[in-house]
């Protein structure tokens, strides 16, 4: 049970650990759901049991609850060798993984202003395990990150310079971990190495978007300044003209009003009536629902607009890759996306494609396809635990005897 990494990630209302061994294997997680609320609850994966949780919901007091609950069961270690988090939004301050210390906390707090919904709870989980573990070391692997080497061209909105230079205003992209973990693994996939491979990369689930990763880079992506940019998804818009702002204002809805509608209730929830849950929508579809059906088609019709997009950042293409709750498991999805990409030639194995890849090693097209395309699931929590590994180990290795 020696030299196990533990993964934090904490969102508004929910917070999961993931326990890995020395090798990247996970060992198990745990999820906490509701906080804040009368009916927060724990559990941990692969059992029915449920973890009891203080009345008070800080993280810190979660934290210790989950912690200790694993201690107690024989799953984690006294101190693990080092603690991975993940941070939604690092600005342009952080191109990779970065060592945990108060600088690094300071500037998280700076880039807050950007995702102010995710920044700070990310912090409150950092203070809580620093607090937990004070000599263990710690460090925040940023959904930005990869993001960070997209060419100004795909990075800058056509606005006046000012808001750029004085107030940080341009697209970041999201997922980035996701989409890094893609990269390597389709690499792996295709008997390449990273950095001469270039795919499009498509995370599908209740948050999407697409990356053009050229040799390993990423030069283009469909999140801009905040998630809410780009593709259709779960409750969020997507792209919307920016007028409608004004549109809705002269029919009386605050700003306020808007931007809570555009992030919490539109989307395949919006479009469909029904649900944001992609598997509830094709259930739906197939029983005759229209508004099921047409929140598919226009999600598949944005998604394969976007998919086309891409190609403008690339000079090669070696693959289409799927990933994210949706990417993984919908096999309507993709065959609906797909139909609309006749123009670069890619088609579908009917029968790999119905199998998710299962037993193709992810491989789903046709052998006529002028492109690969393929499945891979989505491993965020491996990446992460490997930043905190190779990031703790390097700062031993140069700390002085």
């Amino acid at each position: 049970m020696e030299d196990q990494l533990l993964v934090v990630n904490c969102g508004s209302s929910s917070l999961k650990l993931a326990v890995f061994d020395q090798d990247r294997r996970k060992l198990v997680s745990v999820l906490a759901e509701r906080l804040n609320t009368d009916e927060a609850s724990a559990r941990i994966s692969g059992t029915a049991e449920t973890i009891p949780l203080p009345d008070n919901g800080s993280y810190e007091r979660v934290l210790a609850a989950l912690v200790e609950a694993l201690k107690t069961r024989g799953i984690l270690c006294q101190n693990p060798v080092a603690i991975g988090h993940r941070v939604v939004h690092g600005g342009e301050t952080f191109r990779g993984a970065a060592l945990i210390d108060d600088q690094v906390v300071a500037a998280i707090d700076h880039c807050a202003s950007l995702a102010p919904l995710h920044n700070p709870v990310n912090l409150a989980g950092i203070a809580a395990t620093r607090a937990l573990y004070p000599e263990v070391p710690q460090v925040a692997v940023f959904d930005t990150a990869f993001h960070q080497t997209l060419p100004p061209r795909a990075f800058r909105y056509a606005l006046p310079e000012t808001y750029y230079r004085d107030w940080a205003v341009r697209r970041y992209g999201f997922h980035g971990t996701s989409h890094y973990f893609m990269a390597q693994e389709a690499a792996r996939l295709l008997a390449r190495t990273p950095d001469t491979t270039s795919i499009i990369s498509a995370h599908l689930g209740n948050g999407c978007s697409v990356a053009a990763i050229r040799n390993g880079r990423s030069v283009d992506t469909s999140m801009g300044l905040t998630p809410l940019e780009g593709l259709v998804m779960g409750t969020r818009s997507g792209d919307v003209d920016p007028s409608l702002f004004d549109y809705l204002a002269g029919k009386g809805l605050s700003a306020a009003e808007v931007h809570e509608a555009l992030n919490k209730q539109s989307g395949l929830l919006g479009l469909s009536g029904e649900s944001n849950d992609m598997r509830t929508l094709c259930d739906l579809a197939e029983q005759g629902h229209s508004g099921a059906a047409l929140a598919i088609d226009v999600f598949c019709f944005r998604l394969a607009r976007y998919l086309g997009a891409m190609t403008a950042s690339l000079t090669a293409l070696d693959a289409l890759v799927f990933t994210g709750g949706i990417g993984e498991n919908s096999a309507r999805v993709r065959q609906q996306t797909v139909e609309h990409l006749s123009l670069l030639g890619i088609t579908l194995n009917s029968v790999a494609n119905a199998r998710n890849g299962a037993d193709t090693e992810g491989r789903i097209n046709a052998a006529e396809s002028r492109y690969p395309v393929l499945v891979i699931p989505t491993n965020e929590e491996r990446v992460i635990a490997e930043e905190a590994q190779r990031l703790a180990q390097s700062s031993q290795s140069h700390s002085p005897d």
